[in-house]
């Protein structure tokens, strides 16, 4: 409603014009910075007001559980209390009726920075007509009546709006003072008082300079059970169960407001989760299911990814793992999905969504004045905060679109390994370094770089029949069993992805016991997984459960060391740098490479020799494939729903002979397909298979 009475009334004060265009490029400059930085700070408060109601329902059964509640938020709306009490006299401040609302700040900025002056057009020197700022004969501006009553209209229809109370006054009336211990800035607030006859009122309290030490002192002692604290008020202050306290209750770290900063809001989770406590704190991030909230997510999501790269070297250790990739909708993915989305407007190709409807709804302008989309888009943060403005419809249909096309993009880039996610640490439960094979010497130094092959020990921890019937009970969840291997597998919804031309191809996620996968929805239909009932889920899956070892052993291959001087030389299918730490202590960062250049390395690119055990387990890790004499090829693929090793480009005339050293024949599609057995007797048969057609290329399949 407001940003389109604000190009109306910035073209009925002279400031735009619909046959010249901008006449005045500052003073539209001004009134749309001031818009979108009101428009900005109103939806935050308002969305964290609406999802408030949820946190303090939550935060009653958190203390019926004897645990204690803290609240991290960053706006008090002081500045918008005190504009209301000093509307007030002082005398009628034990009994007040104010409304200290989100709307308030938009009121203010309609009544005191929605552009209503007159502006008159003139040439400049250059012959360039502009405008100019009107005044009267005492220098007092001249007000343009269209602009004037469009303000005043808005200003009528917002004020007619119920009351949203901020966040921090609705948990203070909820809970009381007794029970909420309020560390902020606030030199007073207004707070319930409960009168002799049982009725409330509301009166202003005054708060002492020292009433943030008090309020958590009161916390920590158990007095109060709740605290409830800002950046101005937190500084330097401690709520962790410390061993030294009287309260040592489980503290339960709600995030009802990120704000901008990603520092403060990293130090605000460390302000309950320090040393020397019982118990550490369970964190619980807030938010909705309206779309338009990830304008506020994403930058703090973006600033945590930045913050973690920054001050520990890896991206992961920034946001404490509570963002996901697609999160950060300010990466250079999203950008890439946006502008595609901008095609797909420009073209209808948005089902529900014309383009005259996306310009009319968020006052975007996507094409030329030939027809042609503009080479300068839009950006995301021009787009995001659009699309505030708009119904919650109208938010999930473009969101919906857009995020299909974002997580198509990050997806393929994972799979890819050049999604670029910082220095990660490998953690399992064993690193054993089996083999240490120099490869460079720095001529000056003497320094050397090595090539690792490190022996990976994983314990398995599979999803329990309990928690996997758990997950059939969600909304859109199957019960599936193989009808031809027998195993059970969870199906759930997933997001449908959406191809550069607008096509939308729903996928479904399956869940075993050991991993998950996401599918098109049209192959499980071609599958044979078939739905079951809950006995025979759970059989199978139980069955599949007892057949798992408790470890898993892999190899994988680092070059370590002095890296710089032969980076270059390293494979290029992927750069990405891992940290771990062994067994034996020593502590290793290199860049992780694939066995078939670990392979070709070791043999000094000469003939592969490998053992059976070792080929089989390259294999099934899935990162090469072996190429085989006589143009043969072996490699690990997804065959009914498990992994298994195929052999591709064989004589017909010999398969007999293939059959008679251990391979098994399937006719999958009316085609023969030939496998090596990866059970007990597979590394034999592989063995046999490898003497009787040697190796002569390890061909990278992915990237380390």
């Amino acid at each position: 409603m407001i940003h389109n009475n604000l190009d109306a009334a910035l073209e009925a004060a002279g400031v735009t014009s619909a046959a010249h265009g901008t006449l005045n490029r500052q003073a539209k400059a001004q009134a749309k910075s001031a818009y979108q930085g009101m428009l900005q700070r109103f939806f935050n408060h308002l969305i964290t007001s609406m999802q408030t109601p949820a946190v303090i329902a939550s935060i009653a059964r958190d203390l019926a559980a004897g645990h204690a509640s803290v609240v991290q938020i960053v706006s008090t709306g002081e500045a918008m209390q005190e504009r209301r009490l000093a509307e007030i006299p002082a005398d009628q401040w034990n009994d007040v009726s104010v409304d200290i609302t989100p709307r308030d700040g938009v009121l203010s900025y309609l009544q005191h920075s929605f552009p209503v002056q007159l502006y008159e057009p003139f040439t400049d020197g250059e012959g360039n007509l502009s405008s100019r700022p009107v005044h009267d004969e005492e220098g007092n501006p001249v007000v343009n009546r269209e602009a004037v009553r469009r303000r005043d209209d808005m200003i009528e229809r917002l004020a007619a709006l119920p009351p949203v109370p901020g966040a921090l006054d609705q948990i203070v009336q909820h809970f009381g003072t007794e029970m909420v211990a309020e560390v902020t800035g606030r030199s007073r607030r207004v707070v319930p008082k409960k009168a002799d006859d049982g009725s409330i009122r509301f009166a202003v309290e005054n708060r002492p300079a020292s009433a943030a030490l008090h309020e958590t002192d009161a916390f920590q002692s158990d007095v109060k059970r709740i605290l409830v604290f800002s950046e101005a008020g937190g500084t330097g202050r401690s709520y962790h169960a410390d061993l030294g306290a009287v309260n040592q209750r489980r503290r339960v770290h709600y995030l009802l407001e990120a704000g901008w900063k990603a520092d403060a809001a990293i130090q605000g989770f460390g302000r309950t989760n320090r040393t020397n406590q019982k118990q550490p704190p369970l964190f619980r991030p807030v938010s909705t299911d309206v779309k338009a909230q990830k304008r506020f997510i994403s930058t703090i999501a973006r600033r945590l990814d930045s913050l973690g790269a920054i001050t520990r070297g890896q991206r992961q250790t920034g946001g404490q793992n509570m963002f996901r990739p697609e999160d950060n909708l300010e990466s250079w993915y999203a950008r890439d999905a946006l502008r595609q989305l901008y095609v797909l407007l420009a073209r209808g190709k948005i089902e529900g969504c014309s383009l005259a409807r996306f310009e009319a709804a968020t006052g975007l302008s996507l094409l030329d004045s030939d027809g042609g989309l503009k080479d300068e888009l839009p950006g995301i943060n021009v787009f995001l905060n659009r699309m505030l403005a708009l119904t919650v419809a109208m938010q999930n249909l473009l969101f919906e679109a857009f995020e299909g096309l974002l997580t198509a993009r990050i997806e393929q880039a994972q799979a890819s390994g050049s999604y670029e996610v910082g220095l990660e640490t490998l953690q399992a439960e064993s690193f054993r370094i089996v083999g240490r094979a120099p490869i460079y010497t720095h001529p000056g130094t003497g320094a050397q770089t090595a090539l690792l092959t490190i022996e990976r020990k994983d314990r398995l921890t599979p999803l329990s029949l309990a928690d996997a019937l758990a997950q059939a009970e969600t909304s859109g969840a199957k019960l599936l069993v193989n009808g031809k291997t027998g195993k059970a597998a969870i199906q759930r919804r997933a997001r449908s992805v959406t191809d550069d031309d607008g096509a939308i191809f729903p996928r479904v996620r399956l869940v075993w016991p050991l991993t998950d996968s996401v599918i098109p929805a049209e192959m499980l239909v071609a599958s044979q997984w078939e739905e079951a009932d809950r006995p025979t889920f759970s059989a199978a899956w139980s069955a599949e459960l007892d057949s798992l070892p408790s470890h898993e052993t892999s190899t994988l291959h680092m070059v370590s060391g002095l890296l710089l001087p032969i980076w270059k030389l390293l494979p290029d299918e992927s750069t990405r740098v891992y940290r771990l730490q062994s067994d034996d202590g020593e502590r290793i960062i290199g860049r992780r490479v694939s066995p078939a250049w670990a392979a070709r390395i070791a043999n000094d690119d000469g003939p592969v020799r490998l053992s059976g055990e070792d080929a089989m387990a390259m294999l099934m890790s899935g990162e090469s494939s072996l190429m085989l004499a006589q143009n043969q090829k072996l490699q690990r693929v997804r065959a009914m729903n498990d992994w298994r090793i195929e052999l591709t480009g064989f004589n017909d005339l010999g398969v007999e002979r293939l059959k008679s050293m251990g391979l098994i024949s399937e006719i999958v599609s009316w085609k023969l397909k030939l496998y090596v057995p990866t059970g007990a007797v597979g590394v034999g048969v592989l063995e046999g298979l490898l003497d009787r057609f040697p190796i002569e290329r390890v061909q990278a399949r992915q990237a380390a």
